[in-house]
Formats: C-alpha cells, structure tokens, sequence
C-alpha cells in the first residue's frame, strides 16, 4: 500500500504497471527563448486538457533567466502560477518540474508547497532538483559544490516540518528554535520526487522521496534504471520523465529525431508510449515547444487517440469530437 494512494493528484497520475499522460507548460508552440504564455489561453487550454483526461499539468521552475541556457525554463514564478492554474481547474494533478531547492531556504518552500496543496485541495506532485543553471549560484551567493548536501537538507527540513508541530531543526541554512511553519498538509506530508540524482545515491533518493522524475533515454537504458529504482524502493514508487514531441498532422509519420525529442505521427507517438509502459515507466509529461501546429490541435488529437489508451485514473468527460 502506498501512503499516497488516497492524494487526489498522486491516485489520478499514479499507478503500478500503468502510464498515464500529462502536459507540460507552456500550453503553446514556440521558438527562442520567450513562449507567449498568454493567462487566459493557458487557463482554456488547460481545462481542456483536464476535460480530455490528462493526468496532470506541469510547471518548470527557473530562477533566473540564462541567456546562454537557450530557454527561459519556466516565465512565472512556479508557485504563483500553479496557485493560478489551482483556481481554474478542479481535478487535474498539478506539478513542478522541478523547483530548485537548493537556492531557496526549505522553510519558505514547505510553506508555499503545504499552501498550495491546501488551496488547490491535495493536487500537488512536488518536483524537486538542485539545479543546472551555473549562473544561479554565484547570483544567490550559494556554492555550487554544496548543492547536494543543500538539496538532501531541503528534502529532510520540509519533510519534518509537514509531519511535526514546532520542530526543533539545526541545519545549515536552518535555526528553528521557535515557531512553526503553517499550514500543515492534510496527509503531514507532500508527495515529492527528486529529479534525476540531485547529487545523491539511488538508495538515498528511495528512501527520502516519493517518486522519480528522469530525464528520457533510450528504452534498454531506462529499464534497467527503473528495475534499480524499483529494488532499491523496496515496492512501488512511481517513475515519470518528460517528452519533447513534434505531433505530425499526419497519423502514421514515421519517427524523426529533434535536437530534444522526436517529430512523428500518433500511430508511432503509441508505439513508443507502449514500450515505455511495459519497461515500467508510469507518467509522461509531454512538452510541445517544437510542435509545427497549433496547441489546441495537438491536445485535442492526443485527447482523443492517445490518452484513452493511457488515461488517467477517472473518466474523462470528453469522448470523440470529429477531429480530422
């Protein structure tokens, strides 16, 4: 059994031997660095996702834009948005991909995790990630090979701040001798995944978070690390990576590599989302930065051919709407 089987976001995106499907921010075909990311076509985009049976919608989180990065991660501040995107939708997960940890101080985190799982009524899948972006520590006056040791602080300092009432907590970023951090999350706790190693051992990861988010490598590759992930969990804890798509308007395209991801048709676009499922892989996020037709075109193809086949664990209220 798993503590989170009963989390409104984690039971509609997770569950053992089945994948599910979500999106990522911006809802919006784009090139350079700046998506548009307008707030009310986001909003209509997402409750349409939502309506179609996605599983859930992700935010990325970048502290500072890197010109040299090539993107700007993620436009709005993620805990901002994601409250934004909590109060126009009802039922879809909501997570971060992924909150860098290491350059925010972990009592200011948990209390903005813990708000917005209240406020968005237990939705939150809470990535975390130390951070790839060397510009940002030098700026936050954080020593980038202290980030590992910074990021296992902050999954250990929220944890215990979640589950205890006035805790008394030493860290090095942390004196905690009175007051408390509120509000508490309804389950004392938050699920919350690492992203990629973060500067950690897998048997650490496994032990001290909920999940995994990794990034997409070739399928041999990503089975052998989910049966590692898998062993060293001891049971089930979900594993999600992300996906770059270029969804061709026609359906049986064949597959053509992108310098992140692949342009191709929905017939193989369900191949390749079969394999990883039987390698064990439980969500992916599906980011449409690359893709030559409009978003609306692309959510409403994959809502009604391809997420049927990895849904959500409700019903969707949409079925077949004449897409040609």
């Amino acid at each position: 059994m798993n503590r989170f089987e009963n989390h409104k976001g984690f039971k509609r995106t997770f569950k053992e031997n089945k994948m599910s499907l979500g999106l990522m921010f911006p809802l919006e075909s784009y090139t350079g660095s700046f998506p548009e990311m307008d707030p009310t076509e986001q909003m209509r985009l997402a409750k349409m996702a939502e309506d179609y049976g996605f599983a859930s919608l992700f935010v990325r989180d970048a502290p500072l834009y890197d010109p040299d990065f090539g993107d700007v991660g993620g436009l709005y501040d993620p805990w901002m948005f994601l409250s934004y995107v909590a109060a126009h939708t009802e039922e879809i997960a909501l997570g971060t991909g992924s909150i860098v940890t290491t350059l925010r101080n972990p009592l200011h985190t948990a209390k903005s995790a813990a708000t917005l799982e209240k406020l968005s009524g237990e939705r939150l899948l809470f990535g975390t990630a130390s951070g790839d972006r060397p510009i940002e520590f030098p700026a936050f006056r954080t020593d980038i090979e202290d980030k590992g040791e910074l990021f296992r602080e902050s999954i250990e300092v929220m944890k215990q701040l979640w589950r205890e009432e006035f805790p008394k907590i030493q860290t090095e970023r942390v004196n905690l001798t009175k007051g408390d951090v509120v509000p508490k999350p309804g389950m004392s706790d938050i699920p919350v995944f690492g992203t990629g190693y973060g500067g950690q051992t897998l048997e650490w990861l496994a032990a001290n978070t909920d999940g995994w988010l990794f990034y997409p490598q070739d399928l041999g590759g990503q089975k052998k690390l989910i049966n590692q992930w898998r062993a060293a969990a001891g049971g089930f804890k979900p594993f999600a990576m992300p996906l770059a798509i270029d969804l061709s308007e026609r359906p049986g395209e064949t597959a053509k590599p992108l310098p992140v991801g692949f342009r191709a048709g929905r017939h193989f676009l369900i191949d390749y989302l079969n394999a990883y499922q039987e390698a064990g892989v439980n969500h992916v996020m599906i980011a449409l930065k690359q893709n030559s037709r409009p978003a609306e075109e692309v959510i409403q193809e994959l809502g009604e051919y391809v997420v049927p086949k990895f849904p959500a664990h409700i019903e969707p209220k949409y079925s077949f709407l004449n897409f040609k």
